[in-house]
């Protein structure tokens, strides 16, 4: 019996065993072909958040080999901030959105950054042909190297509700195309289709002073708009408001008075308006596009910032900036090569076409362009020859601007532009008092 017992207990110790064994290779399997996570920390607004959880679900479903998890923030300060104690603590994301501060060197130059040229050197991407012209990316430096992924690239545009148009008598096929033919359709809008907010702006700077010289086909700064700063260590440059700054600001402040510019801000308050139905032009940057073609209850158009026939025959091309995927330091060589694989899979004209068509950011590459229904353009006025122009190479005037401390000079030329408006500081004297503090600060190090 003794026998039979001990022989029970080998055979159930030898079982014992085997299940330890397979259940142990089995979950050395498992992790061997478990995916790699990946985090990408955004600030995008609610319609574009939208689409980019909707693409990295997609992306999630269609592989097995790469896990991504997007976290959002309510700005880009919380994020900022959030990322600096992640990235102490070596928890930091895999890509992260930062807006453009008109210095990527700087940021590039940042110890916990991996600038994207040097990821795309051990995972390249194929066949890649970006649509932005190197020499106008605000993803680039001095050298033409791309330091970010450019998945939010934007520019100011003029929106405006073609159904209002129609009520005011208006050609919503023909919008104006200088402040001057504005000022008549807004009257239009106000006294024949009684809209009680002819006109309304959303990033106040970018419209308003960044964007108002190029469109121009003027400088924005000194040293060639700062780009000689970097290239050729040439002095700091300097905010150049001359007579088309005085004549802009003060226009605007008479449309104040008139009620036909009733709602501004330096962030995107008005394109809330905008969608609503409320505001019947808009000027704001091109990813609020995502926004208002999720209202389906708004028809609208879209077409270049209005420029002064007195300062130029015809309209200049704005400046390229928004926000960008950076990559970070500090991870895995396996979740390094996961990254640029998301990014492979981003940059694929079908995926880069439709989060293009979604959100109204600019086309990531040549093929995302071709690859854009040509019926989707149809419905937008204005869509397809505006986003056709931004493929073509720039001017000098056009192709960005340097500066630094900008984060910090951007907040004190949106306060001055603001009490312009609201009439508590003439027009020259903001500009004046905008132009000394930048100076201040962009010398400061």
């Amino acid at each position: 019996m003794k026998k039979l017992q001990l022989a029970g207990v080998a055979r159930a110790m030898f079982a014992s065993r085997r299940a330890w064994v397979f259940g142990a290779a089995m979950a050395v399997a498992g992790a061997a072909n478990a995916a790699t996570e990946i985090q990408v920390w955004h600030t995008l607004t609610d319609a574009n958040k939208a689409e980019f959880e909707k693409l990295a679900k997609q992306y999630n479903k269609e592989q097995d080999d790469v896990r991504v998890t997007l976290r959002g923030f309510a700005s880009p300060a919380a994020l900022e901030q959030e990322a600096v104690s992640a990235v102490k603590a070596k928890k930091g994301p895999n890509l992260l959105q930062l807006s453009d501060n008109h210095s990527p060197e700087v940021v590039a130059q940042h110890k916990a950054v991996l600038p994207l040229y040097e990821l795309l050197a051990k995972y390249p991407i194929k066949d890649l042909n970006w649509f932005i012209p190197a020499t106008s990316s605000f993803t680039r430096d001095s050298k033409g190297r791309l330091l970010a992924f450019p998945w939010m690239a934007e520019v100011p545009v003029m929106f405006y509700n073609t159904a209002a148009y129609k009520k005011a008598g208006l050609d919503p096929n023909k919008p104006a195309r200088t402040w001057t033919a504005l000022q008549g359709e807004l009257l239009k809008l106000r006294d024949v289709a009684d809209i009680d907010c002819p006109y309304a702006s959303s990033d106040q700077v970018s419209v308003h002073l960044e964007n108002l010289a190029p469109i121009n086909n003027q400088q924005f700064t000194s040293n060639n708009n700062g780009l000689d700063a970097v290239t050729k260590k040439s002095a700091a440059p300097a905010m150049q408001f001359d007579t088309l700054y005085m004549r802009h600001i003060s226009l605007m402040v008479s449309w104040k008075r008139s009620l036909l510019f009733m709602a501004y801000s330096g962030d995107n308050a008005s394109d809330k308006l905008f969608a609503k139905g409320e505001c019947a032009v808009l000027t704001a940057n091109s990813g609020a596009f995502g926004q208002f073609l999720a209202t389906k209850s708004l028809s609208f158009g879209v077409a270049p910032l209005p420029y002064y026939e007195q300062a130029t025959k015809e309209g200049g091309k704005p400046f390229v900036s928004g926000s960008a995927l950076w990559a970070l330091e500090g991870h895995p060589q396996a979740q390094e090569k996961a990254t640029a694989q998301f990014l492979a899979w981003l940059a694929k004209p079908v995926v880069a076409a439709e989060w293009h068509q979604r959100t109204g950011y600019l086309p990531l590459t040549e093929a995302a362009f071709r690859a854009s229904d040509v019926s989707f353009y149809s419905r937008i006025p204005g869509a397809q020859m505006f986003v056709a122009s931004m493929s073509a190479k720039p001017v000098q005037n056009s192709r960005g601007f340097r500066m630094a401390n900008y984060e910090r000079i951007e907040p004190v030329l949106n306060k001055e532009l603001t009490d312009a408006f609201e009439g508590k500081v003439p027009p020259v004297a903001a500009l004046n008092n905008a132009a000394a503090q930048a100076r201040s600060i962009a010398a400061q190090r």
